[in-house]
C-alpha cells in the first residue's frame, strides 16, 4: 500500500501540504481534488519520484509498475496503434528479445520468450490496443496513421491510450476527461471502473469522480484528508463540517433558498417527460451539494438580456460542411427565447459543426437562415482563449470592451471570476496582471467573463467547463439555471447538462432529431452502438450479408420508384384523356339527337344547322385522336414491369 507519515511538500518557500498521513490501500481508486494551485499535480510527480518530501516519509510497495499520461506528444511517423503499444513495456522488451533469440537460432531461449508472451496476453495486445483506441474515438482507418498526422487534442488521446495500456499497478491521470467528448467519457469511465490496480484520478467532473472512485483525498489549507465514498459522499460530508462554522451559514442559506426558488418554478412547468424528471431530480440534489461549496471563491450571474424575437433563429432545410464536404444535412431547427438545448451525439458526428453555424461562424451550403431582429449571440469555444491579449490584463480586456462602465463595477464584477486586487496577498488571480501567463482555467474563466457582460439572448457554449475546476463549474451552473435567454450546449459534462438543460438534440449521421430521453438513456444507446459495431467486427460475413440486404432493399427501392415515375406521367394523362372523353361523348350524344330531329330540317335556319355540324365532326376528330392516343398509352403500361 501507498502510506504517508506526517508528510510535509513544498515548492520553493510555499507548503502546499503540512502534517499527512494516510494510507492508500491496493485496489482502491482515490480521487484528488483541492482548488487550482493547491498540490494536486505536486503530489503526482512525488508519487512518479520526481519531487521529494521535505518531511516525512511515503512508502510505496517495491517493484510497483507506475502510469501516467504524458503531457508531450513528439510528431513521431509511427503508426498510432504502435505507439499505443509502447505503453506496455514489458511486452516491447519481450518482442525485442525474442527478435534477436530468433535471429541467433536461440530455440530454448524462443520457448521461454513465448512462454512469457503467453503470461503477459501478448498474442492479443494489437486487439487491446484497437479496443483502446476505439473507445477514445479514433477511427479504423486512424489506427494506422502516424502519430505526426494527429492534432494536439488527438495526440493527448494517444497518450492515454498508451498510459491504459500499461498494465500497472498505479495509475495516475491527472485530467483525463478535458480533450474527451461525453462518449469517450463515459467509455473511460466503464474502463475505469473494471481497472484492477490502484487508481489516483485528478478530475474536474463531479460524475465522472463518482463513478469512477471509491474514496476522496482533499487538500484544503495545506491539509490533505481522505473520506470514504464517491466524490457525493464527500460533498456531503464536507458540507456537514462546513456547516458548522457560523461565518459561512448565512451564505449557505442564502444559496439553498435561491436553489429552492429555482425548483419551485422548474417545478410549475415540467412535464411528465422523462428528461424533465431526470432535470428535477439533479435540482433535489443540489441542496446537499450546496454545503460542500459555501465557500467557494466564485460568485456571478448573467446580466439582463435584451428583448428577444421569436423566434431567435431558423434553419429551414439547411447542410453545412467543410471544403466541399457536407457534415450535416436537411437541417431543420428553431430555438425560441428561453430554450435550453443539450447537443448530444458521436465524436466527430457535427456538434461543434453545428454551433459554429448557429454562431455565424460557418455559412449555410444549402437552406435558408433566418434571424430574428435583435438576435445578440454569444459564443464560447476554446479556440477563443487564444484571441485573449497576452500584454492586457483582465481588467484592461473589461476596459477595451466597454469603456464607458466605471473601473470600480468592472472590478466587482472580475471579483465574482476570482479575478481580485492587485497582486498583494491571497490565492486569487489580480485583476491588473497581463494574461500571458494565465493557466487554461484563468483562460476560460476570462473569457467566460468578457461573454456573460455583452448580455446575450442566445448562448452557445462548446465545452465551457475544459480548464475550470470544481468550484467554477458549480458557480457557472448557478448562473446558467438563472439565465433567462436561450442557450445551445455541448459538454461531456453530465452534471453541467442534467442541471442546465431542458432537451436534447441528437447529431448522428449528418442529421439533428430530438432525443427522446435523458442522459442516461443516451448512455444506453452508446451501448447499443458499441454493441452493433463489435458484432459487425466479430461476424464480417454476417455483416457483409447484412450489408447487401441493405443494398438490395435501396436498390429495391430505386426500382420502385423508378417505375413509379414512368408510370406517374401516363397514368395521369389517361386520366385527363377518359374525362375528356366522357365529355366529348356526352356532347356528342346530344348532338347527333338534335341532329336527327326532322324539325331541324324544316324550319329554313341553314346557318344554326351548318354550325352544329361542325361542332359534331369536331367532337368526332378529337374523340378519334384521343380514344388512339388512349390505346397507346394502355399499351405503354402493360409493357411496364408491374409494381
Amino acid at each position: 500500500m501507498i502510506s504517508f507519515r506526517n508528510l510535509r511538500l513544498a515548492r520553493g518557500a510555499r507548503t502546499l501540504i503540512e502534517g499527512a498521513s494516510l494510507q492508500i490501500h491496493p485496489g482502491w481508486k482515490v480521487g484528488l481534488t483541492g482548488a487550482n494551485g493547491s498540490g494536486k499535480s505536486s503530489l503526482f510527480a512525488m508519487l512518479r519520484d520526481q519531487l521529494h518530501p521535505d518531511q516525512g516519509d511515503l512508502d510505496m510497495p517495491q517493484g510497483w509498475v507506475i502510469a501516467h499520461v504524458a503531457q508531450e506528444t513528439p510528431g513521431l511517423p509511427q503508426p498510432a496503434i504502435d505507439y499505443v503499444l509502447d505503453g506496455d513495456a514489458e511486452l516491447r522488451e519481450v518482442e525485442s528479445a525474442l527478435a534477436k533469440a530468433e535471429a541467433e537460432h536461440d530455440g530454448s531461449h524462443i520457448g521461454e520468450l513465448h512462454a512469457r508472451l503467453h503470461e503477459i496476453g501478448g498474442y492479443a495486445a494489437r486487439a487491446r490496443a484497437a479496443a483502446l483506441l476505439d473507445g477514445l474515438g479514433f477511427l479504423p482507418a486512424d489506427i494506422e496513421r502516424p502519430v505526426a498526422d494527429f492534432s494536439g487534442g488527438w495526440r493527448m488521446r494517444l497518450n492515454l491510450a498508451q498510459a491504459l495500456m500499461c498494465r500497472s499497478d498505479l495509475l495516475l491521470l491527472d485530467e483525463p476527461t478535458n480533450h474527451l467528448d461525453l462518449d469517450a467519457v463515459i467509455w473511460l469511465e466503464a474502463w475505469l471502473r473494471d481497472y484492477r490496480g490502484t487508481l489516483l484520478l485528478i478530475s474536474h467532473d463531479r460524475e465522472f469522480l463518482d463513478a469512477c472512485v471509491t474514496h476522496v483525498a482533499h487538500i484544503e489549507q495545506q491539509k490533505l484528508t481522505l473520506y470514504t465514498g464517491g466524490y457525493s459522499d464527500f460533498e456531503r460530508q464536507r458540507g456537514e463540517r462546513l456547516i458548522q462554522q457560523q461565518s459561512m451559514f448565512e451564505r449557505q442559506q442564502r444559496e439553498i433558498a435561491h436553489m429552492e426558488d429555482y425548483i419551485r418554478r422548474f417545478r410549475a412547468k415540467a412535464t411528465k417527460a422523462r428528461q424533465a424528471q431526470s432535470r428535477i431530480k439533479a435540482l433535489e440534489r443540489m441542496e446537499r451539494i450546496a454545503a460542500a461549496h459555501v465557500d467557494t471563491p466564485f460568485s456571478f450571474s448573467f446580466r439582463d438580456c435584451p428583448a428577444a424575437p421569436d423566434p431567435l433563429l431558423q434553419i429551414e432545410d439547411g447542410a453545412v460542411g467543410y471544403g466541399g464536404r457536407t457534415v450535416l444535412d436537411r437541417i431543420v431547427l428553431t430555438l425560441r427565447p428561453g430554450e435550453r438545448v443539450g447537443l448530444l451525439g458521436r465524436n466527430g458526428a457535427g456538434k461543434s459543426t453545428l454551433i459554429k453555424l448557429l454562431s455565424g461562424q460557418l455559412a449555410l451550403s444549402a437552406g435558408r437562415r433566418l434571424e430574428g431582429k435583435g438576435l445578440a449571440t454569444g459564443y464560447f469555444a476554446q479556440h477563443q482563449l487564444e484571441t485573449l491579449r497576452p500584454e492586457e490584463s483582465a481588467l484592461q480586456h473589461m476596459t477595451r470592451l466597454d469603456p464607458a462602465a466605471r473601473e470600480q463595477d468592472l472590478r466587482d464584477y472580475l471579483g465574482g471570476f476570482d479575478f481580485r486586487g492587485d497582486g498583494v496577498g491571497g490565492t486569487s488571480t489580480p485583476a491588473t496582471t497581463p494574461c500571458a501567463p494565465f493557466s487554461g482555467g484563468e483562460k476560460s474563466r476570462l473569457a467566460l467573463a468578457l461573454l456573460i457582460w455583452q448580455r446575450p439572448n442566445l448562448l452557445l457554449l462548446d465545452e465551457p467547463t475544459n480548464h475550470l475546476d470544481l468550484e467554477m463549474r458549480h458557480a457557472l451552473t448557478l448562473a446558467l439555471q438563472d439565465y433567462e435567454g436561450a442557450m445551445v450546449l455541448v459538454s461531456h459534462d453530465r452534471a453541467l447538462l442534467r442541471a442546465t438543460c431542458d432537451r436534447f438534440l441528437l447529431v448522428d449521421d449528418g442529421r439533428i432529431q430530438p432525443f427522446d430521453g435523458d442522459l442516461d438513456d443516451y448512455r444506453d444507446w452508446l451501448a447499443a452502438r458499441r454493441a452493433e459495431a463489435a458484432a459487425a467486427a466479430q461476424c464480417p460475413d454476417q455483416a457483409a450479408d447484412k450489408a447487401a440486404r441493405k443494398a438490395d432493399r435501396a436498390q429495391a427501392a430505386a426500382d420502385r420508384q423508378a417505375r413509379l415515375a414512368a408510370r406517374r406521367p401516363l397514368v395521369k394523362e389517361l386520366d385527363q384523356l377518359e374525362k375528356k372523353l366522357a365529355g366529348w361523348n356526352g356532347e356528342k350524344k346530344l348532338l347527333d339527337a338534335r341532329l336527327a330531329d326532322p324539325t331541324l330540317y324544316s324550319g329554313g335556319d341553314s346557318a344554326q344547322l351548318q354550325t352544329l355540324l361542325k361542332r359534331q365532326a369536331e367532337l368526332a376528330g378529337w374523340i378519334d385522336e384521343a380514344e388512339l392516343r388512349w390505346l397507346e398509352i394502355s399499351e405503354a403500361l402493360e409493357a411496364l414491369p408491374a409494381d
